[in-house]
């Protein structure tokens, strides 16, 4: 919240606009995107750190674009998972019986 003077109806029930500090530069949109610059610490794997770069594409764009960066995000983090899961299987472990026919 501001430290400006709480917003009150006035005599005729309207309220007042809150005042804006002289030194705010009129340029600067207040609902403009702007990067959050949260660091990324690469993790060494390279499908897991390309995906957490992509998490930076959200900085530059509107709330409501951040979704669609997530989710792909959260798919490729998914699969990545899955194929860890997917390993080859292991070679059948020898029979510990000699067969001779």
């Amino acid at each position: 919240m501001s430290d400006s003077v709480p917003r009150t109806p006035s005599a005729q029930g309207e309220v007042p606009e809150p005042e804006v500090p002289a030194e705010a530069d009129p340029a600067y949109d207040l609902a403009a995107p702007a990067p959050l610059n949260v660091p990324r610490t690469p993790t060494g794997n390279a499908d897991i750190d390309a995906q957490l770069d992509r998490l930076a594409d959200a900085d530059h764009l509107a709330t409501d674009g951040h979704v669609e960066v997530y989710e792909d995000v959260h798919r490729g983090l998914r699969d990545a998972l899955t194929a860890l899961d997917a390993r080859p299987e292991s070679p059948a472990p020898p029979s510990p019986y000699n067969r001779r026919s």
